[in-house]
């Protein structure tokens, strides 16, 4: 997912950008916001950021110019909300770029949106569904964190794809290339992430620290909670 420094051509990393840059600036309303009303989120906050850069620099070659890797993301979404995560997931794509030579300054914007951005959003948006479905709170984790996981991929697919269309078949032939090579790792190691996070947040459950979440579970019942009941959040905790 992180893309190399200087693989994108510049419009495409002005562009990109441009495109993360409002959802910075909103997240980072509701990370304040957050920490005015809920003082105690900090450790959620601190648990969730950790937990991203942890997974998301087990970096795998995938692609030219690109890597596969568990993305992290979905367990903050859930814990603290897609606001506060997108700028979470941007500090540890900057501190990656800039530490670990994970990712790049011109290509921060389309890792943003990819990972800090498409990431959270829909790990956020798979949960509300899996409530609105009374599916089971483990269920619902797993799969939001799993669907999180691979629309970071697809979605840097797509940046890739339209940066460098395929000469014959223009940007769906570049789409199916570049999809299939992500598929043959990202796929297994969604299923993964879905896995890790679901025993991580059964974890922090079980000693007390979800206090602050958006999730609400409780040590000895979560697994039986309906999503849909206690534990989605409302659009307005995004």
């Amino acid at each position: 997912m992180h893309i190399m420094e200087g693989y994108l051509p510049l419009e495409h990393a002005v562009g990109w950008s441009a495109v993360a840059a409002p959802f910075v600036i909103w997240g980072s309303v509701r990370l304040a916001r957050s920490l005015d009303s809920s003082p105690e989120s900090r450790l959620l906050l601190g648990a969730s950021a950790a937990f991203c850069f942890l997974l998301s620099s087990l970096k795998i070659p995938s692609v030219t110019g690109s890597t596969s890797h568990p993305t992290g993301v979905g367990m903050g979404a859930l814990l603290v909300g897609p606001g506060p995560m997108v700028v979470l997931g941007t500090i540890v794509l900057l501190f990656q770029a800039l530490l670990l030579a994970h990712g790049g300054i011109t290509t921060l914007g389309a890792n943003v949106v990819s990972m800090a951005v498409a990431g959270p959003f829909t790990a956020w948006g798979v949960y509300r569904l899996c409530g609105a479905l009374r599916v089971g709170s483990a269920v619902a984790i797993f799969a939001a964190v799993a669907a999180a996981s691979l629309v970071t991929y697809s979605v840097t697919t797509f940046q890739l794809a339209i940066a460098f269309p395929d000469p014959v078949h223009g940007i769906a032939g570049s789409l199916a290339t570049f999809g299939s090579l992500f598929a043959l790792t990202q796929i297994p190691l969604a299923i993964v992430e879905g896995l890790i996070t679901v025993v991580a947040i059964r974890t922090l459950s079980s000693v007390g620290l979800l206090r602050g979440s958006k999730l609400k579970l409780s040590p000895d019942s979560w697994l039986n909670e309906r999503p849909g009941v206690a534990v989605a959040p409302s659009p307005k905790d995004a």
